[in-house]
Parts: C-alpha cells; sequence; structure tokens
C-alpha cells in the first residue's frame, strides 16, 4: 500500500517514516504553522537537493495578477532584508552548488544542489528568500524586461507555440489553459502592488513544502528550516495545519474540436493534434504511460516508425500528456515541410485511431513496460529526481508510492486497458494547432 500523507494539524508531534529501503530513509515532519518538511536520506552520498515548494501556479492568478507568479520565480533572486542578488549568487557558486526555481500551473519551486556540508547554507539562503523577498521596484521594472526577452524567447521557437496554443486551445476558457510565464500584455500590466499581494496571499507556512534528498539528517533539517522561517518573520501558529491539497474533482471546459493555425515565416511547420486528457490523480495514470510509450515514447514508438523511419517525413515526432487538478491534455507532435503538413496530421491521427481499434501487442506491452521500469529506476539514481518526487507526493498525490510499488502498477497495466484508454481519447473531440508559414 502507498504511505499517505494525510494533513495532520501543526504541533501534533507527527513525525512518520514513510519507507526504508535500500538503505534509504523517507521522513515526513509537519512543523507548527502547517510547514511541511520531507527528507529522503541516501547512504553513500556526497550531496544533498534541497526544494521549497509553494503550491500556487498560474492557474491560481486572479484578474489584475496575472503573471505574478513568474513575476515571483524571478524576483525572490533579487534580494531579501540580508540579501542582495549578488550575496545569494555568491553564496552558491561559492562552494560549487547551483540554484533556480521553476514555475508550473499548480506550483512553484525554488531549488537548490550542494555539498551535504553546504545544506544549512542552502536552507538559509532559499528560506530567507521565499520569506523575505522585497519585491523592489527598480528590480521588478528590470525584471519585467527579463520576462519579455524570455517570452519573445520562447515565442521565436515554433515547437514552444504550437504547444503552448494547443493547451490553450483545448483548455480555452479554464485557468489551465493560460500560459505559465504570463503573456507580454499581462506582463507589461501586472503593478508592484498586484505582485506583492500575490506574495502575501500565498507565500505563507500552511502552503510551504520543503524537500530534500540525498546525504540528509532530517532531524536537522526540520530544526533548520523551522529557525529560519522564524527569522525571516513568520509566524509558526502552533495550531495552524497545511493548506488542503488542491481539488481534483473533474473540471469543466467547453470540449469541442477546435482548429488553429499560427502563422510564421519558418522553414518547418510544427502540428500538434489531440484533445483532453487525464487529471493527475485519473487511476489508469500509469495506463497512459505505457499507451504514450507505445505510441509515441522513443525510437520504437508507432509515430517514430511509421513517420520517420518508414516515410522520412519528420524528424521529430512524439506523443505527450499533461495532467493537473482535475484536467490534463494529451497530445501527438510533429515537426515537417510545411508541404507535408496535412499528410503528416493524417498519419498522427490514423496511429492513434488504429491504436484505439487494434490495441497494442504483447511484445509492445513487454517493451513499454521495461522502458517505463528502466527509466524509473535510471531516474531516481540522481538526487534531484528523488527531491521533486517527495514534493509532487505531497502536493498532488497526497501519497507516496515506493519505488516497488510504482513499478508493480506498471507491471500490472494489461491489453485490454491500454485499448480501452485509447478509445477513450481517440473518441474526444479533437484539436488540431499547426505553427508555420500558412496563411490563418
Amino acid at each position: 500500500m502507498p504511505y499517505a500523507l494525510p494533513l495532520v494539524p501543526a504541533g501534533s508531534g507527527r513525525d512518520e517514516l514513510l519507507a526504508g529501503q535500500d538503505g534509504a530513509t523517507i521522513r515526513r515532519t509537519v512543523l507548527p504553522g502547517g510547514v511541511r518538511v520531507l527528507t529522503e536520506h541516501l547512504p553513500g552520498q556526497r550531496s544533498a537537493s534541497l526544494g521549497a515548494w509553494v503550491g500556487v501556479g498560474s492557474r491560481d492568478e486572479t484578474d489584475g495578477h496575472f503573471g505574478s507568479t513568474h513575476f515571483l520565480e524571478h524576483l525572490l533572486f533579487k534580494g531579501t532584508a540580508r540579501r542582495s542578488a549578488l550575496d545569494i549568487a555568491e553564496a552558491f557558486d561559492a562552494v560549487g552548488g547551483e540554484a533556480n526555481a521553476a514555475t508550473g500551473k499548480e506550483h512553484t519551486c525554488y531549488y537548490a544542489r550542494v555539498l551535504d556540508a553546504d545544506l544549512p547554507m542552502a536552507v538559509d539562503v532559499i528560506t530567507d528568500m521565499v520569506t523575505s523577498a522585497t519585491i523592489d521596484t527598480d528590480e521588478l521594472e528590470t525584471e519585467r524586461e527579463v520576462i519579455l526577452e524570455e517570452i519573445a524567447m520562447n515565442d521565436d521557437d515554433p515547437a514552444d507555440v504550437v504547444h503552448e496554443r494547443f493547451a490553450e486551445t483545448v483548455l480555452a476558457g479554464h485557468p489551465l489553459g493560460r500560459p505559465i510565464g504570463g503573456t507580454p500584455e499581462t506582463i507589461r500590466a501586472v503593478p508592484r502592488d498586484a505582485v506583492w499581494e500575490h506574495y502575501g496571499w500565498h507565500y505563507r507556512p500552511e502552503t510551504l513544502v520543503v524537500t530534500a534528498a540525498g546525504n540528509v539528517d532530517h532531524d536537522a533539517l526540520a530544526a533548520q528550516v523551522g529557525d529560519a522561517l522564524v527569522a525571516g518573520g513568520w509566524t509558526l501558529d502552533p495550531a495552524a495545519a497545511p493548506r488542503a491539497r488542491r481539488d481534483h474533482a473533474a473540471a469543466t471546459v467547453i470540449d469541442e474540436a477546435r482548429a488553429l493555425t499560427v502563422t510564421r515565416r519558418v522553414e518547418q511547420a510544427n502540428v500538434v493534434i489531440g484533445s483532453t486528457g487525464l487529471a493527475a490523480t485519473d487511476e489508469r495514470r500509469f495506463v497512459l504511460s505505457v499507451l504514450n510509450a507505445v505510441l509515441g515514447g522513443g525510437m520504437s514508438s508507432r509515430l517514430f516508425q511509421e513517420i520517420r523511419e518508414k516515410r522520412g517525413l519528420a524528424y521529430s515526432t512524439y506523443s505527450f500528456a499533461s495532467a493537473h487538478g482535475g484536467l490534463g491534455t494529451f497530445g501527438l507532435y510533429a515537426g515537417c515541410a510545411p508541404a507535408k503538413v496535412d499528410q503528416v496530421t493524417a498519419l498522427l491521427g490514423t496511429e492513434l485511431d488504429r491504436l484505439a481499434t487494434d490495441g497494442i501487442t504483447p511484445d509492445e506491452l513487454r517493451r513499454s513496460v521495461g522502458q517505463l521500469s528502466g527509466g524509473l529506476v535510471l531516474g531516481l539514481e540522481d538526487p534531484g529526481s528523488r527531491m521533486s518526487r517527495l514534493g509532487r507526493a505531497e502536493l498532488v498525490f497526497g501519497e507516496l508510492l515506493t519505488l516497488e510499488e510504482s513499478l508493480e502498477r506498471i507491471a500490472a497495466v494489461t491489453l485490454d486497458e491500454v485499448r480501452d484508454l485509447a478509445a477513450d481519447l481517440a473518441a474526444r473531440p479533437r484539436t488540431v494547432v499547426r505553427v508555420g508559414p500558412f496563411e490563418d
């Protein structure tokens, strides 16, 4: 059985040993204020990966605050009451470590990797950023230009554009359809006060999850986190509980077939066809992983073999899935010559339909299970991947699967389950998005 991650009251003394295998030990503690700390101790490691997760993403932005989540990802590195932007950068450079951040549709993570001896420094700096960012007006205006350049860079990549516009079109009208980084219009419009409000609303003890993996002492880390948060000015109420996890009830969108053409004067056309997909907690997510591996997950996949190897119509082609609270997307991508885009689009749809009608073969099931299992095990050789796994388990799933259980769930997928899910996805209204030198 998976290890449940209940939202127990802070100060309850709840300190759990979640798992212990292959010498690794996973522990979880809820601190006063509702702060959650999860660690995975990995014997023999000389490094540690640390993540400070805040359960807010671009879908949580309200009118007048659009773009604030991505803005904060940048601005937290620009200084606190105790540190300048240069101080933050030098702290990690001086020990050969690295620090960065990532904004998603449903959470933001500030992370670092350092030698085990330097973990206290990383905790101090990251928590200082999370609790005490100054959101300086001049820095904000400078970073506004940086973010606009980032958006422009992404807009110059037609592969990025086709994926962004696909999500926007399939999830039209839903907050998940908004771009994570904001748009040029929202970034130019959002004022400093709105970013500051967004920071105050969401960067709070009850939303914070701290995860670490590597040569980590759980008790020492939990104590360091608590002390650092208090030093940063946060009040850790002993009676406070963690904020409830996101509602994963099915979200509503207008599910209909759509077509969009984005004109770009480029040499290669990019096309995605697809539909709504599965929510993050859907029990069929392991079936979807197998389906995705067979359809477009590697060099032996059907899309790769049919479109690239047999016909030479594309260099890159694959299938993909994106899962969120209550909603997801599923799509098939290819980049090809503009003159071939109609043929390639038809082939993408044909391969999905064939999967829905005929299912997959026992050999394909065996290969995909092996591919997914090997990738999972190899991925967890990296402490950063283990740190991220803890964060997703706490914020998204509310349960932590052991490696063995994850492998068992992959291995338990059947031929009928894959065919049934393929039929479900193939029957959904399809959206087609093309980016290239076309007329709209």
